[in-house]
């Protein structure tokens, strides 16, 4: 992993920093590392290493890639993001916004990741830090102070605010540059609802299954554009749908909970009946075919008719209606059981973030500086890529298909 590094000195302690991180101990900042490391307890070398030492994370993060696609196999990549809570302000793009980890609009930092996936492994290969309209000085939303902290954040000029699912995009640009090509993307409703994120991996011929809102809107396969008579004056109408668009929890409903079929996707953590005396995950759902609606997909489209997608939606049987639902690009042909287990693959990366966090430190990088959030994060993912391989060395038969 460390082979593009320049100097003896930062393998050196690039070893010694990986080595606090897989360590027992609950806190993983620098100094309790220190106190854990004996000898190679240098603090203040740790911390110059990590947060000011010149080297390239995502020189580290694609030898990472190419190691653990080897292991994986990955079917997927899956994007999201993590919240990094804070008590302070002076940490680089530190701001109050939502995040999934605390469920509520609080003071953090917000890290999107992009994790290598299969059904029984994952590694997280991509890492941004978000940054928030405050901390853009090109925003007319931007805060003079956060301005201002940029250059003791060392943020570079040139980075500025960029939603969350164009840095998604970005990544899995970078992650095929490094010639890992995954044909498969997979996310939540933060990123599926965005109709640009969607038609971006279009754009790039990829296949994705991606969570969204019951707000979003769609027409029924059946539908068909007509054209408006001619009134004789100005320009003629152009193609319109004879209906506006309905919400894809109203196509659900009006599909009936009868449409639903039962599937089952994976083995859960209770004692039960699957293959591995494990508890098979099971629920219903519906799929329909449905042309998405909206002024970004209008645009896109080849023609008057909008184009046609996969609806698929979870609807348990004790339920009065639909609770989740996705969107597919996926063949038309594609198995129900196919699509759902790819739909719900998403888990692998709340398992990562979990293990990341509560054994690794994910969280704990108390540094201020842009550089220094990058590379922890980078050697985080190195160290849970190791536990990932120890587990899989140990337990073979948890990399055989499903």
């Amino acid at each position: 992993m460390f082979e593009p590094f320049a100097r003896a000195d930062q393998r050196r302690w690039g070893e010694v920093y990986l080595r606090g991180l897989l360590l027992d101990g609950r806190r993983k900042s620098v100094e309790p590392m220190a106190a854990r490391l004996g000898e190679d307890g240098n603090r203040q070398a740790l911390a110059h290493f990590i947060t000011t030492s010149p080297w390239d994370a995502a020189h580290v993060r694609a030898r990472l890639a190419w190691r653990m696609q080897q292991v994986i196999k990955p079917t997927a990549l899956i994007v999201d993001d993590t919240g990094f809570l804070k008590d302070g302000d002076a940490s680089a793009c530190v701001a109050r916004q939502y995040t999934g980890t605390a469920g509520k609009v609080t003071n953090c930092q917000a890290g999107i990741s992009l994790h290598l996936a299969s059904d029984n492994a994952s590694a997280a290969v991509g890492w941004r830090l978000f940054v928030p309209e405050s901390w853009d000085p090109a925003s007319p939303k931007a805060d003079p102070a956060k301005v201002t902290r940029r250059t003791t954040c060392g943020i570079p000029a040139e980075v500025g605010h960029v939603e969350k699912w164009q840095l998604a995009l970005d990544m899995v640009d970078e992650t095929r540059s490094w010639g890992i090509d995954v044909p498969l993307v997979v996310a939540d409703g933060g990123y599926g609802d965005a109709a640009a994120f969607r038609l971006g991996l279009e754009e790039r011929g990829l296949s994705y299954a991606v969570g969204i809102s019951t707000t979003t809107t769609a027409q029924p396969e059946a539908a068909r554009p007509h054209t408006p008579p001619y009134a004789g004056r100005g320009p003629r109408p152009q193609p319109v749908y004879p209906e506006p668009a309905q919400t894809v929890k109203k196509l659900v409903i009006a599909a009936g909970k009868q449409a639903a079929r039962p599937a089952q996707w994976r083995e859960g953590s209770r004692p039960g009946t699957g293959r591995s005396g494990f508890k098979r995950m099971y629920s219903r759902f519906v799929a329909l075919r449905i042309r998405p609606a909206g002024r970004e997909i209008r645009k896109a489209a080849d023609g008057p008719e909008l184009p046609v997608r996969r609806l698929l939606a979870e609807w348990p049987a004790a339920e009065p209606e639909p609770v989740q639902f996705w969107m597919s690009n996926l063949p038309a042909d594609t198995p129900l059981a196919t699509l759902v287990r790819t739909a719900k693959l998403r888990w692998r990366i709340e398992h990562d973030y979990r293990e990341m966090k509560q054994a690794l430190g994910l969280a704990h990088f108390e540094g201020r500086t842009w550089r220094g959030w990058h590379h922890h994060v980078t050697l985080v993912s190195v160290a849970h890529a190791f536990c990932t391989l120890q587990r899989i060395t140990r337990s073979p038969k948890e990399t055989a298909p499903a």
